[in-house]
């Protein structure tokens, strides 16, 4: 395969929907192995609408790049109050691919 997925986690805060169902909040990506671009994203939020923002929030960006500008955007345009679950996450998963990158030289 030319992808490879990987997940970061969070713990969510209390007073959350998605908390009745899950105890952390997962984003899932699949990276391009060639160029670290994110070709699909997911993650846990509740709303079909959340899910959706943050998957196309992340669709498309190199994971080469850093995620400063990913954190940027969720500041900016996520307002919820799982915005610090999913910035932390956000991390976990970038933290995940570095370690992934290191493996593979």
């Amino acid at each position: 395969m030319k992808t490879q997925f990987i997940a970061g986690h969070a713990r969510l805060p209390a007073g959350m929907a998605a908390k009745s169902l899950y105890d952390t909040l997962t984003i899932t990506a699949e990276i391009d192995k060639k160029y670290g671009v994110i070709v699909e994203a997911s993650c846990t939020l509740a709303t079909e609408h959340g899910r959706d923002y943050v998957a196309r929030l992340l669709r498309g960006h190199s994971l080469r790049d850093g995620i400063d500008d990913l954190l940027a955007e969720l500041d900016e345009g996520y307002l919820g109050k799982a915005h610090s679950a999913l910035c932390a996450a956000l991390k976990d998963l970038y933290k995940q691919y570095c370690k992934m990158e290191e493996n593979e030289f």
